[in-house]
């Protein structure tokens, strides 16, 4: 198929704002908490809110993609994710906050299972792994972005600048300057949806083996135990994550009285940056040892900085959680080829379930905010051993059929 460089473009674009609304959460987390007054339990409904969408989504949307087509699934996503932003902007309270998160948790989740297999028919399928490693760094480098956006909206509402702010103003609450990310959102979500609106799809042709199968096909998936296994991988891998990106403000002020608006933020910048970079180190790592083993190391490390995080002093804690971040970076692209290349059919169902797994980023913020009130958020955060300690299991458990290919297999 010919390749068509104007949707690669639009696909790029479009992991630039998911990545953009969806890693800000975090850095809002001591926001939400002191504006909404919340318990660190009822903060971990947040997170909880946006992520179990995907489990609610991910799915039918794979389904409802092969009825309709790409665009329509697109232009539903972003009319969905426009319609949260417009909600909590208007509207701002801790109701609206879990309404808002999770519908534009359910239009982020929708345009995942589109993009993906939309990126291999445009950009050609012998470019695919240049395309998504591309993806992946431009989804990286909008979670650094966005939280430093935030710092300086939140630091210029109420002052004398011009531009967008006198406007800003007279719909943000003075005691809420944060809630202008949302008109931010908002206006963001509503011009991505004219753009994919006025523009042409190509026809997506997937596979076979590629396309989700019905509902049958799932279930009987979910009764294999290397299905379960790699599903329960991606829910602790999203569980760690956002632990991690999450909760890190929250953690620093509270324990250490950092300002979250500016070196919280800041920090939670650093860790997406840095995964950013730890991802194109794992490039080329990868080309020189079997991913199972960099799996390894990686949470080996991660582990030591993220204990360095929550038991060091204030400028160890703040340098650490972000480093944490450069070691998560190889873990989901490891983790997730090492799934398909574990089943010899039906990767279309198994990636679906896979993704389905990104409720791990719902469910383990709500066991650490639960865990934090009732013995500190440090302890609370102690879960994260549990979600890290099993992706380093993986590393000496599995089992691919086809291993990855290093420099050292071609003198073989």
């Amino acid at each position: 198929m010919k390749k068509n460089y104007y949707i690669v473009t639009l696909i790029m674009l479009t992991f630039f704002v998911i990545s953009f609304l969806t890693n800000i959460i975090g850095p809002l987390s001591p926001e939400f908490i002191r504006d909404f007054k919340l318990s660190d339990a009822m903060a971990g409904l947040l997170p909880f809110a946006f992520f179990i969408a995907y489990g609610v989504m991910s799915i039918p949307s794979s389904m409802l993609v092969q009825k309709y087509n790409e665009k329509a699934i697109m232009v539903a996503a972003f009319v969905v994710a426009f319609l949260g932003s417009l909600l909590l902007a208007v509207y701002p309270n801790y109701l609206t906050a879990i309404l808002s998160l999770f519908l534009i948790g359910c239009g982020m989740a929708m345009l995942q299972v589109v993009i993906n297999p939309l990126l291999r028919t445009s950009g050609g399928e012998e470019n695919y792994a240049f395309t998504s490693v591309l993806a992946q760094l431009i989804f990286g480098g909008a979670s650094f972005v966005s939280p430093l956006v935030y710092s300086y909206m939140v630091k210029n509402m109420g002052s004398s600048k011009g531009g967008i702010f006198p406007l800003l103003e007279a719909h943000v609450p003075a005691t809420m300057p944060w809630i202008s990310l949302y008109w931010l959102f908002a206006v963001i979500c509503l011009a991505m949806f004219v753009i994919m609106l006025i523009s042409k799809f190509p026809k997506v042709e997937l596979a076979h083996d590629e396309k989700a199968g019905p509902w049958k096909t799932h279930v009987d998936l979910f009764k294999k135990p290397v299905v379960i296994a790699y599903f329960i991988a991606l829910f602790c891998y999203v569980g760690s994550e956002q632990g991690v990106s999450y909760w890190m403000s929250q953690f620093l002020f509270e324990y250490h009285k950092f300002d979250p608006q500016t070196t919280g933020a800041n920090a939670v910048a650093y860790f997406w940056g840095l995964m950013t970079a730890g991802g194109i180190l794992g490039l080329f790592l990868l080309k020189l040892m079997d991913s199972r083993k960099l799996l390894v190391i990686f949470t080996i490390l991660a582990l030591i900085f993220l204990s360095l995080g929550l038991f060091g002093g204030p400028q160890t804690s703040l340098y650490s959680f972000s480093i944490v971040g450069f070691f998560m970076s190889v873990m989901y692209p490891i983790i997730f080829s090492l799934a398909l290349s574990s089943v010899a059919e039906d990767h279309g169902s198994f990636a679906g379930i896979l993704v389905t797994g990104i409720i791990g980023g719902a469910v383990v913020q709500l066991l650490i905010g639960g865990l934090g009130s009732l013995f500190g958020l440090r302890q609370g955060m102690f879960f994260l051993y549990i979600t890290f300690g099993y992706m380093l299991s993986i590393g000496f458990w599995a089992k691919p059929l086809v291993t990855n290919k290093t420099i050292f297999d071609n003198k073989a």
